[in-house]
């Protein structure tokens, strides 16, 4: 019984970490500061992971040097991209962000998949 009880906070535990959502991210010299929807602080990380480009609830995006790197809402890397591939990320929304590089407007997932491409006009 004890055991089954364990496992059951273990599992409502991992499930409330997925569930997290970012509402604002704060920013420091030194630190970046995930906060949730009731202003719980649900993550600190390092600013040298690099420059914060955009955040939606499910996850957000730097660029250090030649890389962009995705992270969830918990602050885990998903995904890498050169940034020579991406271009300049233009915005981050939804479960989305786009970037531009040269007259091309691409969308991407927050997998780090290329969604569509469109003229930058």
């Amino acid at each position: 019984m004890k055991k089954l009880i364990i496992s059951i906070i273990m599992l409502l535990s991992v499930a409330s970490l997925q569930a997290q959502s970012i509402s604002h991210i704060e920013t420091t010299k030194n630190w970046y500061y995930l906060y949730n929807q009731e202003g719980k602080k649900i993550k600190t990380l390092s600013s040298n992971i690099g420059e914060l480009q955009g955040f939606s609830s499910t996850f957000f995006v730097v660029k250090s040097g030649a890389w962009y790197y995705v992270y969830d809402a918990n602050g885990k890397k998903t995904k890498p991209l050169s940034a020579s591939t991406v271009g300049r990320v233009l915005s981050v929304s939804g479960d989305t962000f786009t970037s531009q590089s040269g007259s091309w407007i691409y969308t991407w997932s927050k997998e780090g998949k290329k969604i569509s491409t469109r003229s930058a006009h």
